[in-house]
């Protein structure tokens, strides 16, 4: 799998990783439909009032946590207001939103100020941080911390002690999970786990995974360098396959808080420091997986436009570059760009960004770890000569780029978002907009106007858009396509 997993804790961070963690013990209140339609999962009947003000949700019956406990209303209650403290679509809502109340143990109900129509939907997204349901006592812990427990009700049971650090993490199959009765469907209907346990390997080097695979000591592997997929697709008993049809989208995040890039003229000359062929190519190699994309919604998405994309058309551009950091102030201090080695799209990336930067006479400093140090360091907002950092390298599924709400990634509410921490009123009162909007010509209209100001703006950095096959042994059967999240319930070994 993709690193190690450094956090358990799925609201607290928005690594993919630990996303899938979370899927494995945990489970949502809705679910995203291999069509991208929302279902209900946990939640057996809803409804809304009249008026739009009032959502009511009762729960399916004989819903238990893996220590025999019943899931009750009151966990849910508790699980949506941790998540929505950490999460952009969450505090969406939740500026809409009255009260979130307990009516019995099985029924929960969320009153609004004013009619919002993306409940369910937030409920059932798969861009990180998902909404996983965690018993009342453990959900009580402050978002800003990590939880210390992992009791979900999910199709897996987290055995800690079988898990060895940093190495391998055991899941074991549920036998008292109760399971909808619906097909499986992208991350809604029956999860059905048709094997005893699950490993996650920490493989930091591909060779070796490859050669694990290849051996069969593995069954899985998650992101096989593009450069290795001839050999597997040569071996008769491997599959190489792309699970996620939207593909990836690769991101530089920029940190808003510090110099230089709190000066909006120093973000700018970022973007024509790349050219997203040559981070592309990189890479994954081979064209076919890959594409140049200026969008600020991803491409292939509903809300794809190129408004305000003139630099996209005309990076790289050096000489411009240079003139905006000194249009800055750029003063020389180092520049600290977080550096994971072990995957390598973020490898390679890192690299050539670094060169870039040096190019256009910036003092940039790799800060070199693997994926998981990343993962914890992008979260100090100290300084970064002091810990901190200015630029990071990730990437996030296309589909919930496409979206305003759900991205994480799109909220710019300052110190409550997501790492790099932006501040834009304009954006924001857009996002408002988006989600008001009656029908999708309305939102395609709204997501003009917020590119138009984002590139302006300019909150992160595109290296382009790919799909990322996944290669796994032919006698696994059953393996579900969806974006985001490597489900490994419906899964046996023949």
């Amino acid at each position: 799998m993709q690193g190690d997993l450094r956090s358990l804790d799925p609201i607290w961070t928005t690594a993919n990783i630990t996303a899938y963690h979370g899927a494995m013990i945990y489970d949502t209140l809705f679910a995203l439909d291999g069509d991208q339609k929302t279902q209900p999962q946990m939640v057996g009947k809803f409804g809304v009032s009249d008026d739009k003000l009032t959502h009511t949700f009762e729960l399916r019956d004989g819903l238990k946590f893996h220590d025999g406990a019943p899931v009750t209303a009151d966990d849910v209650v508790a699980s949506i207001r941790r998540w929505a403290a950490r999460d952009g679509g969450g505090q969406h809502m939740m500026l809409r939103v009255k009260d979130i109340s307990k009516k019995d143990d099985k029924t929960f109900v969320i009153a609004l100020k004013e009619p919002y129509g993306l409940v369910a939907d937030l409920m059932a997204k798969t861009a990180t941080p998902l909404l996983y349901i965690m018993p009342k006592k453990i959900a009580e812990t402050d978002p800003n911390q990590q939880i210390t427990e992992y009791t979900g009700s999910g199709p897996f049971i987290y055995n800690k002690n079988e898990t060895q650090m940093g190495q391998r993490y055991v899941y074991d199959r549920n036998p008292n999970y109760v399971s909808r009765s619906e097909p499986s469907s992208g991350m809604a209907g029956a999860k059905t786990v048709k094997v005893d346990r699950v490993i996650y390997e920490n493989m930091p080097d591909s060779q070796t995974a490859l050669q694990a695979l290849k051996a069969g000591e593995i069954d899985f592997f998650e992101i096989p360098p593009i450069d290795l997929l001839d050999t597997l697709e040569g071996d008769p008993e491997i599959k190489v396959d792309v699970l996620n049809k939207t593909g990836n989208f690769g991101i530089m995040r920029i940190n808003h808080l510090y110099p230089p890039f709190n000066n909006v003229d120093a973000r700018k000359a970022l973007l024509y420091l790349i050219n997203q062929e040559e981070f592309m190519k990189a890479s994954f190699g081979n064209p076919k997986y890959y594409k140049k994309c200026g969008s600020n919604f991803a491409c292939g998405t509903p809300m794809e436009n190129d408004e305000n994309t003139a630099w996209f058309k005309e990076a790289p551009n050096l000489a411009k570059a240079k003139e905006l950091f000194q249009k800055s102030g750029y003063d020389g201090r180092p520049v600290v760009l977080l550096h994971a080695t072990n995957i390598d799209f973020m490898n390679n990336s890192a690299q050539i960004m670094a060169q870039r930067l040096r190019e256009a006479g910036v003092n940039a400093q790799l800060a070199t770890s693997d994926w998981g140090g990343v993962i914890t360091r992008r979260a100090v907002k100290a300084p970064p000569d002091q810990g901190g950092w200015n630029l990071f390298i990730t990437w996030s599924g296309s589909a919930s780029v496409g979206n305003a709400i759900a991205w994480v990634g799109h909220q710019a509410t300052g110190e409550k978002g997501w790492f790099g921490w932006p501040t834009d009123d304009v954006h924001e009162k857009l996002r408002d907009k988006w989600a008001a909007a009656a029908n999708i010509d309305e939102q395609k209209a709204v997501a003009r106007e917020m590119q138009k100001h984002d590139w302006d703006f300019v909150p992160h950095v595109w290296l382009g858009q790919w799909q990322s096959p996944v290669a796994y042994r032919k006698n696994l059967k059953g393996v579900l396509a969806l974006p985001e999240i490597v489900p490994f319930w419906n899964i046996e070994k023949v």
